[in-house]
């Protein structure tokens, strides 16, 4: 088992995948929590989870947890995250890290007042194929970088009531889907100079598709299309001066990546090894920072995470999109 005692917060889904791989990972997965004790139990008894809680106050307070891990719906995340930094856990908080940049700043903020590592669960950023083709930027393998291209797009359920399509709940494919490839332009060119964006909403207001062109200082341009109706090829492609990168498969899961010379040989195929799914990666990392005495990650910081929050609010203000809670704050 690892050093710090993991606590899980809302038993879903994607809380499911993540403890998958913590396991395989050997991470200490010590109580889970929901407001519905039934499905904090049955998560418990599918992981082996020793404590179960039937409220988040709960799991918060229990001194057996170290780090909590933030699984429900976005327009929790930053009550959820505040809450659990100020009973004194670090957090990992699932993709995107808060509903809004207001939001991201409180968290931000309150985690650093605490002294407490609070980190974006955006585990692509933790893959071993994202580290390796970082560190083929950063040696300069494929010159200067003028292009990004990336999409994700999923054929996702139409149904009005689901999450996806639920403006109340942070619904629409900016959030859910778009930010795996701007978060990946962030990683790669930093941020934008401008920002254009285009979309189309759905019946309820959300957006099924959206598309993003973000411009340099450099002169070089990222492109991203997200779409939640159909399903597309989930590529990615970095484009340098010398050679250009191209991520195999679905890029933003493990996958391996090709160096190609601008006459198209490839020079290089790097496909390192992954245990799982790969969600592990991130967690790995977050217990690393607390080891060390970290406060902040140093592949996707909290002052990265906030720009990254402000230019999603700027998507949306180009989009027509605007949720609930925004009306009433």
């Amino acid at each position: 088992m690892s050093g710090l005692r993991w606590g899980i917060l809302g038993p879903g889904g994607i809380a499911r995948a993540f403890a998958r791989d913590a396991r395989l990972a050997g991470l200490d997965l010590a109580a889970v929590g929901s407001r519905r004790r039934h499905a904090a139990e049955t998560f418990a008894a599918e992981f082996e989870i020793a404590r179960v809680h039937g409220s988040y106050e709960a799991l918060v307070d229990d001194p057996g947890v170290d780090i909590v891990y933030i699984a429900t719906p976005h327009p929790f995340h930053a009550e959820q995250a505040i809450l659990a930094l100020e009973h004194g856990k670090h957090v990992l908080v699932e993709k995107p890290f808060t509903l809004t940049a207001a939001e991201a700043i409180a968290v931000r903020d309150t985690a650093r007042r605490q002294g407490l590592l609070a980190m974006e669960a955006m585990w692509t950023r933790y893959l071993p194929h994202m580290v390796s083709l970082r560190e083929r930027l950063a040696d300069g393998a494929i010159g200067d970088v003028r292009a990004l291209v990336a999409d994700h797009l999923q054929p996702l359920p139409a149904d009005p009531a689901h999450r996806i399509n639920a403006l109340e709940l942070g619904g629409g494919a900016l959030l859910d889907l778009a930010i795996y490839p701007i978060s990946l332009s962030w990683d790669v060119l930093g941020a934008p100079r401008t920002i254009a964006a285009s979309a189309t909403l759905g019946e309820t207001g959300a957006d099924t598709e959206v598309a993003t062109i973000f411009g340099y200082e450099s002169g070089a341009i990222a492109t991203t299309l997200s779409g939640s109706r159909a399903a597309g090829p989930n590529a990615a492609s970095v484009v340098g001066t010398d050679a250009r990168i191209e991520i195999e498969g679905v890029w933003y899961t493990a996958s391996s990546f090709r160096v190609i010379e601008r006459d198209g040989t490839v020079r290089e195929t790097v496909a390192p090894p992954v245990d799982g799914r790969g969600m592990q990666y991130q967690a790995l990392a977050a217990e690393r920072y607390v080891t060390a005495g970290a406060t902040d990650s140093d592949v996707l910081p909290l002052d990265e995470v906030v720009e990254i929050m402000r230019a999603l609010d700027t998507i949306r203000d180009i989009i027509g999109v605007r949720y609930p809670s925004e009306s009433q704050a």
